[in-house]
């Protein structure tokens, strides 16, 4: 009896773990059926890549190297040459009473700028009209004196005292007209204006008077500052790092911006020895000849040629094809396709303006296309 209780409970046993097998094998395949399908990854086109049904239609060169002196290009102002700015000092105190010239005016040396009306000029021509008055009245008792001594009325001693007060009145009246000369007047035209006169020529580059304001003597702000802007200076930043690529008395390619097409030529005269903690730059100044259109404040891009020379890549300036502010270059790939390279691009060969420099992007040997700008037409249809 207790062996067939057995065989039953081993029985039951054996299809109590196949029924709980067979659950799990069927949850498996139902997890199986409901997972998403493997992914499928599809490379993305390259941008850069273009096909052509006729590639020879396009003909290649190769980028080749060209020795060149190393080259530092910053970018600077034009500022007036301190050592050619002159002061227009008012020598006497007063009021404007009338402006001949405006800021930015050229003007010649004697060039009449501005009249003021002082009290100074009406003071000198009281004081020396006083001198003159009592130099007559000295002249008169010394020529009375020296009549009386030669007569024997008077001693020797009052000669002396009457030509003492003579010579001494001579002396005022001769400080009186000296004073009326150096404020710009005539001792014998008595007026109460001052004109003042321009002390140099050139360009009227400061004014800090008006008709009708106050002008002190001797005193800054100064009415006018006249520059001479036939020379200026070109003052630039170059970063610290660069600071080894310049020295005192190299020259300089200079190109302004509003003429762009033009080239001037300057000379370091001074390497700033404070560097701007900011942006860690010093201060590089340059001589140039100013033909007439360089105009203060102007910026400028200024080109340094170094001492050590270096390879730059060499290719024909049609196989760079400029585009959005950025260069670029097609060069060869497999299957009928060319590839597009962005490059940076130099400038053009000096002796042979078909050729052009390609700082980086580009390394000798390699192919391009030689008119970009055809190809780039022709991937646009």
């Amino acid at each position: 009896m207790k062996s067939k209780v057995l065989q039953i409970a081993v029985l039951l046993s054996a299809v109590t773990l196949s029924l709980v097998l067979d659950g799990c094998t069927g949850a498996h395949a139902d997890q199986a059926d409901q997972a998403p399908p493997p992914a499928n990854v599809v490379p993305a086109a390259d941008a850069t890549l273009f096909s052509v049904d006729h590639p020879e239609q396009f003909p290649l060169a190769s980028a080749t190297e060209h020795p060149t002196t190393s080259e530092l290009v910053v970018t600077g102002s034009v500022t007036p040459d301190v050592s050619r700015n002159v002061p227009v000092v008012s020598l006497a105190s007063g009021r404007v009473n009338a402006i001949h010239v405006r800021l930015g005016d050229t003007v010649q040396k004697g060039q009449l700028l501005m009249t003021i009306r002082s009290d100074d000029v009406s003071g000198g021509y009281s004081t020396y009209r006083m001198a003159v008055a009592d130099e007559v009245l000295a002249r008169t008792q010394y020529e009375r004196a020296k009549d009386l001594y030669e007569h024997g009325a008077i001693a020797l001693n009052d000669l002396q005292v009457a030509q003492d007060a003579e010579d001494k009145a001579k002396i005022a009246v001769e400080t009186g007209a000296e004073h009326l000369r150096l404020l710009g007047n005539d001792p014998d035209k008595p007026v109460s204006m001052v004109d003042i006169f321009a002390p140099t020529s050139g360009v009227i580059t400061d004014q800090q008077v008006t008709s009708g304001s106050l002008a002190q003597a001797y005193s800054t702000p100064y009415p006018f500052t006249i520059s001479d802007l036939s020379s200026v200076w070109v003052v630039c930043d170059v970063y610290e790092n660069d600071l080894a690529s310049v020295r005192l008395g190299d020259s300089a390619e200079i190109r302004l911006n509003a003429y762009p097409d033009r080239m001037f030529r300057g000379k370091v005269s001074n390497i700033g020895s404070i560097l701007d903690p900011t942006i860690r730059t010093a201060k590089v100044r340059m001589e140039v000849q100013n033909p007439g259109n360089m105009r203060l404040g102007m910026f400028v891009k200024a080109t340094f040629h170094g001492q050590s020379r270096e390879m730059h890549t060499i290719v024909p300036a049609s196989a760079v094809l400029h585009m959005h502010d950025r260069d670029f270059v097609y060069v060869p790939a497999p299957d009928k396709k060319f590839r597009r390279v962005e490059v940076v691009g130099g400038d053009l060969l000096p002796d042979d303006v078909n050729l052009q420099e390609v700082k980086t992007g580009l390394k000798p040997g390699q192919q391009v296309v030689t008119n970009a700008l055809v190809l780039d037409h022709v991937l646009a249809q």
